[in-house]
C-alpha cells in the first residue's frame, strides 16, 4: 500500500520505518527544513542545540526497531548511559544525585531525612508493580472501550486514581525527597499532582534500564532513523507542509493528503505525527468528523508549554552535570500557577541541560552547549509572549548566575530562545501546548485520542497527544 506520514518526529518516524519494513510504499512529509518535529537541531556559531527531547529511557525500542530491519543501532549511532541520571538542586544547597545505585540513593535518602528510608524501600516495591502492568498498558492500542475495561481491575488495585504526588507522599515525608521521587511527570508534559499514579512506573523504568544519551545529541539519532528509513526505500519531503487530509466523499475514508504548495499525495492509509487537535481541526473538515469535534478537541486539558533558552558559553561549568533539575522556592504553588490559574509566575523550577558533559563535540573547545527550560502555561493563560520573551530570560540568566553559573551573563556567547508561540505557530500544536493532551487518568489509555481515527478507518495517529503518550521512546506498532 501506499502510506503518507505526517510529520517527521520521532513517533511519525518510528510508524514510517515499520511499514516500510512490512513491505509497504511510505512517504513522509515535513512541514520544517530538518525532519525531528520536537527533536529538532539548531546549529549555530558552533554550537549544537538540541531542540526538544533529550532523555532515552528505554533504548531496547530503539534497538528493536534496527533489529526489525535486520540492522544494528551501533552502525548508526551511539548511545551511552549516563550517570548521574540528573541532580537534582534545592535552594537550600542540598543536592540528590540521582542514579540506579541502590545504596547511593538509599545513603542519599539518609542524608536527607533517615526516617525516609524505610518509606523510600516500600514505595521502590509498589513501584515494580506498578511498573510491571503499566508498562504492558502502554505498548497496546486501546481502540474500543472493551479493551479497557479488562484493564479497569488492575488500575483499581494500583492506586490509578491517585496522582504520582499523592502516591509518593504516601511513603516519604521529607519535603525534598517527595519532589526527588515525584517530578518525572513533568518531562513527558504532566503534573504530579494531577498525573494517575501510573506514571510512577518511570522511577522504576530508570532504575532498571537507566538513563542514555545519542552521541552527537538527540538529532544524532534522529539521523539514524531518516537514514534508515530511506535506506529501507522510504521518501522524506522537506518544507513540505499539510493543509488538508483528502477525505472521499463516498466510503469516507482518506485518499491522500493535499500541501501548501499544491501537491498532493495519494494514500491509502494517512498516518499522523502531528498534533492531534491541530490535525483534526485543521486537516480533516469538520463534516467528517463526528466524534472528534472541534468542541470536543478544545473540552480536553492540555500540558503545559516551555520557555527555552539555547545558549552556549565560551567557559565550561565543569559543577554541571548532564542532566540538572533545579528546584525552586514553591512546589505545587508553581505547578498550581502552571497548569491551573495559567499565570507566569516569578519563580519557577528548572531543567538544566548540559550535552558537552557527555559529548564535548557538540560545542567549541573550552566550551559548554546548553539550554534551560522553564515549563510555563500554555496560551490559554494571558501572558503577552510578543514582550515577555525578553524580562523573562532575563530572570532566569540572573537566577542561574546568583545559584550556580558565576558571571553566566559575561559568558554567553551565542543564544535562541523559544517560547509558547513556537509551539503553536511552528510546531502546530494546539495552544501552544509543548506535549499535547495533558497525560491524566481521565485522558489516558482508552480516553486519550485514539491511534486508530473513530472517524477516518484508515487514519492512524502516532505521538504525544495520541497513546501512550509523550517521551522518548515509546513504540508505535502498527500490525
Amino acid at each position: 500500500m501506499n502510506i503518507t506520514v505526517i510529520g517527521s518526529g520521532f513517533g511519525g518516524l518510528t510508524a514510517a520505518i515499520r511499514l516500510q519494513a512490512q513491505g509497504h510504499q511510505v512517504t513522509v512529509i515535513e512541514k520544517r527544513d530538518k525532519p525531528g518535529g520536537r527533536a529538532y537541531v539548531y546549529e549555530q556559531d558552533g554550537f549544537t542545540f538540541d531542540g526538544g527531547p533529550t532523555i532515552i529511557t528505554a533504548p531496547w525500542l530503539i534497538h528493536d526497531l534496527f533489529a526489525l530491519c535486520g540492522k544494528k543501532t551501533e552502525d548508526y549511532v551511539d548511545i551511552i548511559p549516563i550517570d548521574p541520571f540528573y541532580n537534582i538542586r534545592f535552594e537550600d544547597g542540598s543536592i540528590f544525585r540521582y542514579n540506579s545505585d541502590r545504596e547511593n540513593l538509599l545513603r542519599q535518602i539518609r542524608e536527607f531525612n533517615s526516617a525516609d528510608e524505610e518509606g523510600y524501600l516500600r514505595f521502590a516495591r509498589a513501584g515494580e508493580k506498578i511498573f510491571k502492568t503499566g508498562f504492558e498498558l502502554i505498548d497496546q492500542p486501546f481502540t474500543t472501550f472493551g479493551s479497557m475495561t479488562k484493564v479497569l481491575p488492575d488500575l483499581v488495585r494500583l492506586q490509578a486514581q491517585k496522582s504520582v504526588a499523592s502516591f509518593v507522599n504516601q511513603y516519604i515525608k521529607d519535603e525534598r525527597l517527595r519532589q526527588v521521587f515525584s517530578f518525572h511527570p513533568l518531562l513527558i508534559g504532566g503534573n504530579p499532582f494531577q498525573s494517575t499514579s501510573i506514571y510512577a512506573l518511570i522511577h522504576t523504568l530508570e532504575q532498571r534500564f537507566g538513563v542514555w544519551f545519542a552521541m552527537g545529541g538527540t538529532g544524532a539519532l534522529v539521523r539514524a532513523l531518516v537514514k534508515l528509513f530511506e535506506e529501507m526505500g522510504g521518501k522524506l519531503y522537506l518544507n513540505t507542509e499539510a493543509s488538508e487530509i483528502v477525505i472521499n466523499e463516498q466510503n469516507k475514508q482518506a485518499e491522500g493528503v493535499r500541501t501548501s504548495d499544491g501537491q498532493f499525495f495519494p494514500a491509502q492509509i494517512v498516518v499522523s505525527n502531528a498534533d492531534v487537535a491541530f490535525t483534526y481541526m485543521n486537516l480533516v473538515q469538520a463534516r467528517y468528523r463526528q466524534k472528534n469535534t472541534d468542541q470536543k478537541l478544545k473540552n480536553m486539558q492540555y500540558s503545559m508549554s516551555l520557555f527555552v533558552l539555547y545558549f552556549g558559553t565560551d567557559r565550561k561549568y565543569e559543577n554541571m552535570a548532564h542532566h540538572e533539575i533545579l528546584m525552586g522556592p514553591r512546589y505545587k504553588g508553581l505547578l498550581d500557577d502552571i497548569f491551573k490559574r495559567k499565570i507566569l509566575a516569578k519563580d519557577f523550577s528548572l531543567y538544566l541541560h548540559r550535552p558537552t558533559a557527555t559529548d564535548p563535540s557538540l560545542a567549541p573547545e573550552g566550551h559548554d552547549a546548553w539550554y534551560v527550560l522553564s515549563p510555563v502555561p500554555h496560551l490559554g493563560g494571558n501572558t503577552d509572549w510578543t514582550t515577555m520573551v525578553k524580562p523573562y530570560r532575563d530572570s532566569i540568566v540572573q537566577y542561574l548566575e546568583e545559584r550556580y553559573m558565576p558571571d553566566l551573563s559575561k559568558h554567553i556567547v551565542t543564544e535562541h530562545t523559544i517560547d509558547p508561540l513556537h509551539f503553536r505557530d511552528t510546531l502546530n500544536s494546539y495552544l501552544g501546548s509543548a506535549f499535547s493532551v495533558e497525560p491524566i487518568l481521565t485522558q489516558s489509555a482508552w480516553f486519550r485520542p485514539h491511534n486508530v481515527s473513530e472517524d477516518i478507518s484508515n487514519l492512524y495517529f502516532a505521538g504525544a497527544g495520541t497513546h501512550p503518550g509523550a517521551g522518548l521512546p515509546w513504540s508505535h506498532e502498527f500490525r
